[in-house]
């Protein structure tokens, strides 16, 4: 990807731009001027209307209580897996095409952030992202097997003045959260809370491939798969830092409160969006 090549995009474009540039001084005070007026404010906001969480055992029980919740699906998830056209899911497949390219690449500066066991739980996941090392079998393939079915392009940078700004405000997070927050609890947190959520969110989507009939819906599938035994790792990651000398659960929640706010106004807009222009 070009930095320079979208200079006139939205703000969240060009932080996803410098985002994966070449980390130069210039490059990162970029990226920190725009982050103090974005990121600090919602962390700021969450942090004030977030009751303190008491132990591991609560924050697990907050999760499961918000996935709970979740679970329920929202009138755009209904009508994508029952209703929409070809050409409106096509629209939310580009729409999240920037995240399914790049998928998990933004997650690895925090490894060497964590303890040595929570740094092999999160590499246990990370491997799977990359289909353990077979090319076939990585979710960025199986994304790339998916846009050609629905005769979209192949290369990230014919996304980018297409992704709306709530999709990249999901995609940019990741990269503040594994580098640049001041406790990693916040990373473990907002992890944890997406691979929980995706077997349950990602059932939309391969309803709506199996009605429309299109083949290459394994994007989806694998991860109503594996997201399960990813779930437990994150879990595991979490105890693990809490054992090597302690862990914020109540960052730990605030991280999980963020991905869920920032990929659900991801979602409801891309699924709305994609009716409008149908």
């Amino acid at each position: 990807m070009n930095v320079t090549a979208h200079p006139t995009g939205s703000p969240h474009q060009r932080l996803f731009l410098l985002n994966r540039a070449r980390p130069t001084a210039a490059v990162v005070a970029q990226i920190e001027e725009f982050e103090a007026r974005w990121i600090e404010p919602l962390m700021a906001r969450l942090t004030e209307t977030t009751e303190p969480v008491g132990s591991r055992t609560e924050w697990v029980a907050r999760l499961e209580e918000l996935l709970a919740q979740e679970r329920a699906g929202s009138p755009a998830g209904s009508y994508l897996a029952e209703k929409a056209t070809r050409e409106e899911f096509a629209r939310v497949v580009r729409e999240f095409a920037l995240d399914g390219l790049t998928e998990a690449q933004n997650f690895f500066p925090a490894v060497p952030r964590l303890p040595l066991r929570a740094q092999m739980a999160v590499m246990r996941v990370l491997i799977d992202e990359f289909g353990c090392g077979n090319q076939r079998q990585a979710h960025s393939q199986l994304y790339l097997n998916l846009l050609a079915e629905l005769g979209l392009p192949q290369d990230p940078d014919s996304f980018l003045d297409t992704t709306g700004d709530e999709t990249f405000q999901f995609l940019n997070v990741f990269y503040w959260l594994t580098q640049r927050a001041d406790d990693i609890a916040y990373f473990l947190g907002a992890l944890a809370y997406l691979e929980a959520s995706i077997p349950d969110a990602f059932t939309v989507q391969a309803r709506a491939c199996e009605r429309l009939g299109i083949a290459n819906g394994h994007y989806y599938t694998e991860h109503l798969h594996i997201d399960t035994f990813h779930m437990q790792e994150m879990q595991l990651a979490i105890k693990e830092c809490e054992t090597a000398g302690g862990i914020d659960p109540t960052k730990v929640w605030i991280g999980a409160r963020l991905l869920s706010e920032l990929i659900g106004a991801a979602f409801e807009t891309a699924v709305a969006r994609a009716r409008e222009a149908a």
